[in-house]
């Protein structure tokens, strides 16, 4: 692979396998059907209960106002509550219910059942080759996370 095509690739690549990961689950996941947004706004609550719209909008790199409407979605749901923030009265703290926990633990067994499933079928070079990557892939992560 050529040095200058190499950003391209990896980014079409990691953007392909999520993708298609991400397509796979929501076909076999029961309804209400949940776009990515709102998984990442559920795993990110379940993560870190208790956190306020402005901090996860952050996280995310949403604006405000998308996490407010995806807040509204999901509580319509049931898989959010808003909580007032104690600290500050017009904050607002979200809370994961339940079911969110429970439909976040049934997607992840699906996902690493389904990675596993897939990567059972590559060989033992390719196992390899993925595993020694995974470090340098979340050093990636930990950069494209920082802000400038």
């Amino acid at each position: 692979m050529e040095q200058e095509t190499f950003p391209e690739e990896l980014a079409d690549a990691l953007v392909g396998v999520q993708r298609l990961i991400r397509r796979r689950l929501r076909r076999e996941m029961p309804a209400p059907q949940l776009r990515g947004a709102e998984v990442e706004l559920l795993r990110l609550v379940v993560d870190r209960p208790g956190i306020g719209i402005s901090d996860a909008a952050r996280e995310l790199y949403l604006a405000g106002n998308s996490v407010s409407t995806l807040v509204n979605q999901l509580a319509r749901q049931g898989y959010l509550v808003r909580e007032t923030d104690p600290a500050d009265r017009r904050a607002a703290r979200l809370m994961p219910t339940p079911a969110a926990e429970a439909r976040l633990s049934e997607w992840r067994e699906r996902r690493a059942d389904l990675v596993r499933d897939q990567t059972a079928r590559l060989d033992e070079a390719d196992l390899e080759t993925l595993a020694a990557a995974i470090p340098a892939l979340r050093r990636l992560a930990d950069n494209l996370g920082e802000e400038p």
